[in-house]
């Protein structure tokens, strides 16, 4: 199997489709409504309608929710609130149905998938269909050694791809992207930092449980050492995620891409899904068009990397919990945006003689 190349997709993704766009924004002006009057939802309906080159624009009908999970081994530092090595409880939550994006997938009709990529459990734990996609067990503390291998990052960023093309090939319309992981926001925010140019004090946040000021002295002098080794790898993305990314980190870098390439609109949710489209977009600078920011999560690394790829925010609610559950908040925007561009009645344009 040849070496993958991120750079190749920068010639696979086209930009959502700017005539049909314009189309749709035209047909806006002919609403009843008045123009303006429903805000970024005119917007959000002109941005999806470009992305299924279809005016009127089609309503959401599949969404998806796609959650990647797995363990840090910075989280060994005291970096986060929770446990290192316990990212399975928080997956044995989202499958029993007590999780918050549980009971909002259930209440939203969409379907919740969870991806192994690196868990630190015994694989017996959990469902085949959750742990058949895992790279490996864990990943390496990203302040002294690289997470995974050249090979381990490879492999990830392909299984994201395939994993993309089998939600597209399924027929899901839309994919609200979240992780499921201990320690992600450290790994995230190093990535920022690390291709924001700042400092690890700019992009250090609490986390989804909150932590105390200690710990985010550990976690800022974590990503501080991190960033020594992102450094000179910034040039190649995959070298970067193999030294400070990880398993679900790469997995979610490769199915953001390929969701561009097969037109998958997708809402990211917190940092460590807005990391990894920031390490896309370095592959591809035109795969930013086929995403939206579900929510300001509060992250200082989030808030980077979204002024990065200048997506601005549907949501700005406080929430922390992670799990894709932002971003899931913001899914019924984005069917009433479609609904009202369709459904509202359009004026008759009067002839002139």
């Amino acid at each position: 199997m040849s070496r993958l190349n991120l750079d190749d997709f920068s010639d696979l993704i086209e930009r959502p489709d700017a005539g049909v766009r314009r189309d749709a924004e035209e047909r806006r002006e002919r609403l009843a409504v008045p123009p303006g009057s429903l805000g970024r939802l005119d917007e959000l309906a002109e941005w999806l309608a470009a992305a299924q080159a279809a005016v009127p624009v089609k309503p959401v009908e599949h969404p998806r929710v796609v959650l990647f999970a797995a363990d840090h081994g910075v989280a060994s530092l005291g970096v986060s609130a929770r446990p290192a090595g316990s990212a399975h409880e928080l997956v044995r939550r989202v499958l029993d149905g007590e999780s918050p994006v549980s009971v909002l997938a259930r209440r939203l009709g969409a379907g919740v998938r969870v991806v192994d990529a690196g868990l630190d459990c015994e694989p017996e734990l959990l469902p085949e269909e959750v742990v058949r996609h895992r790279v490996r067990r864990g990943s390496g503390r990203i302040d002294v050694e690289n997470a995974l291998t050249a090979e381990e990052a490879e492999a990830a960023l392909r299984m994201g791809i395939a994993l993309a093309d089998e939600e597209a090939d399924a027929g899901t319309d839309l994919v609200v992207l979240g992780d499921l992981s201990v320690g992600g926001t450290t790994v995230a925010a190093t990535l920022i930092a690390a291709l924001c140019g700042t400092d690890a004090s700019v992009v250090t946040g609490r986390g989804g449980a909150t932590i105390d000021d200690l710990a985010w002295m550990r976690k800022c002098a974590a990503i501080r050492d991190a960033l020594r080794r992102a450094r000179p790898v910034l040039g190649d993305q995959i070298e970067l995620l193999a030294a400070v990314g990880g398993a679900d980190v790469a997995a979610m870098t490769g199915f953001l891409l390929q969701c561009a390439v097969r037109r998958t609109p997708v809402i990211l949710d917190g940092v460590v899904s807005a990391a990894c489209a920031l390490v896309a977009q370095r592959a591809a600078f035109r795969a930013p068009d086929w995403w939206l920011a579900g929510q300001a999560s509060g992250e200082p690394g989030q808030g980077k990397a979204l002024d990065r790829m200048a997506l601005n925010p549907l949501l700005d609610h406080g929430v922390t919990v992670g799990e894709g559950t932002g971003a899931l908040l913001a899914l019924p925007l984005v069917q009433a945006a479609a609904a009202l561009a369709a459904e509202l009645p359009v004026r008759e344009v009067e002839e002139t003689h």
